[in-house]
Parts: C-alpha cells; sequence; structure tokens
C-alpha cells in the first residue's frame, strides 16, 4: 500500500469548516507589490543566470541551504505589473519544502540565504515557469524571508 505525501490542505479545511478558504484570493487582502516589481534595479545584485536579488533583512543564521536539503520560508509572489498571486504571509502559514522540489530562480536564490534572511528575488521566466499554461507569465517578484533549513542527511 503507497503511503501518500504530507498535504498542506489541512488549513484549507480548516478554513471551509469555519465558513471560508484561505486559497480564494477574494477572502483576503492581496499585499501590495514594493515599487521595484516592474524589472531589476540597477542596484540589486545579479547571478550569471539573470537571477536578480537584494537582501532586505540580514539574518543571523549560519546554515545556507544546499539544493538537496528542506527549508521553511515565508513568501509573497508578484508579476511585474503588480499583481500578487500567491502568498504564505498573506495565508498566515509558513512554507516547507525541498529546495530542489520548486521552480530553478527559488532553488538558485535560497542557495544564497542564510538562516533569517530577507531577500527580495527578481526571477527571468527563464528560471521561472517558462510560459507554463495556468501560471503566471513572465518575469516574477517574490519577497521571501528564509526561517529555518533541514539540513539532508
Amino acid at each position: 500500500m503507497a503511503i501518500a505525501k504530507p498535504s498542506l490542505a489541512l488549513p484549507a479545511l480548516l478554513a471551509h469548516a469555519l465558513g471560508g478558504c484561505v486559497d480564494d484570493p477574494a477572502m483576503l487582502d492581496p499585499i501590495p507589490a514594493p515599487e521595484d516589481v516592474a524589472a531589476i534595479p540597477g542596484d540589486a545584485q545579479r547571478t550569471n543566470s539573470g537571477l536578480g536579488y537584494r537582501v532586505l533583512v540580514e539574518g543571523t543564521g549560519e546554515l545556507t541551504p544546499g539544493p538537496t536539503d528542506r527549508v521553511n520560508v515565508h513568501y509573497t509572489g508578484w508579476t511585474t505589473d503588480g499583481e500578487m498571486f500567491d502568498s504564505s504571509v498573506q495565508r498566515g502559514i509558513s512554507s516547507t519544502f525541498g529546495v530542489d522540489e520548486v521552480i530553478a530562480g527559488w532553488t538558485e536564490g535560497l542557495q544564497l540565504m542564510n538562516e533569517g534572511d530577507e531577500f527580495r528575488l527578481w526571477i527571468p521566466q527563464s528560471l521561472a515557469y517558462r510560459g507554463l499554461a495556468g501560471r503566471p507569465p513572465g518575469m516574477l517578484v517574490f519577497d521571501v524571508e528564509l526561517i529555518k533549513v533541514y539540513p539532508a542527511n
């Protein structure tokens, strides 16, 4: 018998039982976009792949995640026109996942961070969803707080 993977559906089920749904954007006010989402600012750092980033808050942690580690983060994502499309901050529930289980821009950006850091990432389409139907198009901007690193064995 196969064992089911853990699901993040429990918060949504609880919200539904209470008369709402945390995944329904109409139920929650969007977090306003930063002023610099339209393009990577000139004062932002850039990697060879085209990822732009800026340190918003320097953390005090010493752990930096590797590609096979798991992380716990809070984040908010916007399109370059300022539309928020996802936010763990808005839902009030941080997210835990493998560094290699997300879009390439996240995988690269997380490995630049230490625990406690907060970064703004400008992720070009080539490192984001690459035009995949049903996903936000173009460059995406994320504010990411790296709460905890869970090292792989």
